[in-house]
């Protein structure tokens, strides 16, 4: 079954670029359009859509807040979109992928609180906007590890807990093994560079990462770096805590 694909930018011309990129594939389809996060969540009540492209500066709604509201749930499906989505096998919940213009744009890290499952600059080359949409479809997230380093350690500090680390009840159930894993997940390293520096097979450091979102009651390892920090586990510009 092809890639459901929404595209929601202001910029029609950039709605028609990916457009035309995605249509190439075979294994992806474009199913709507929207110009801003509003009408994103309109079309999103009556369309099964499993990835949605989702600019971040729009009128009327930006991107972090309709985020938000895919990721809450807050869409008023109808029955039989959410039927047709069961039936096709399709996320009950859009996952959705951030397009940004700058590298380093506070929204972005907001919209990744929000839910978003990871982020791309909108100059991205084309085989790679590819590949992080069948990651994100496949339930993985999409945020460079030298990105997510940059993004943490300018944004953590405004971060309403960050002065204040508010813990976690889940990091205490973590292994000392399972807590060294996560500390360089925040760090922004990849399962490849973690099982070089740990001297462990990748497998193994999938399954750690497996059991740390499992304990922690987290989607996916974008959420395990943001807790990492926000909880004190990781301090902004540093190691751990």
């Amino acid at each position: 079954m092809a890639i459901r694909v929404m595209l929601v930018d202001d910029q029609a011309l950039l709605r028609t670029g990916f457009r035309m990129v995605l249509a190439a594939q075979p294994d992806m389809e474009v199913v709507a359009e929207a110009g801003d996060g509003a009408e994103a969540l309109e079309v999103l009540r009556h369309t099964r859509v499993d990835v949605v492209l989702m600019d971040v500066r729009m009128p009327r709604m930006d991107g972090v807040e309709a985020t938000r509201r895919i990721c809450g749930g807050d869409r008023h499906t109808d029955r039989g979109a959410a039927q047709d989505a069961a039936r096709a096998g399709s996320p009950a919940v859009p996952r959705v992928l951030i397009l940004t213009t700058f590298d380093l744009d506070e929204y972005a890290f907001t919209a990744l609180k929000a839910g978003a499952s990871g982020f791309m600059l909108k100059d991205v080359p084309p085989d790679e906007l590819l590949t992080a949409i069948r990651a994100v479809h496949s339930g993985d997230a999409v945020v460079a590890p030298s990105t997510t380093r940059r993004l943490l350690d300018r944004f953590t500090p405004m971060l309403p807990n960050a002065a204040e680390p508010a813990g976690h009840p889940g990091i205490d159930r973590l292994t000392e093994r399972e807590r060294e894993v996560l500390l360089l997940v925040a760090q922004g390293m990849s399962n490849g560079e973690i099982a070089r520096k740990l001297v462990l097979s990748e497998a193994t450091v999938k399954t750690h990462v497996g059991r740390i979102l499992t304990k922690l009651e987290l989607r996916d390892r974008v959420q395990a770096v943001v807790l990492a920090y926000e909880s004190g586990l990781v301090r902004a510009g540093g190691g751990g805590a």
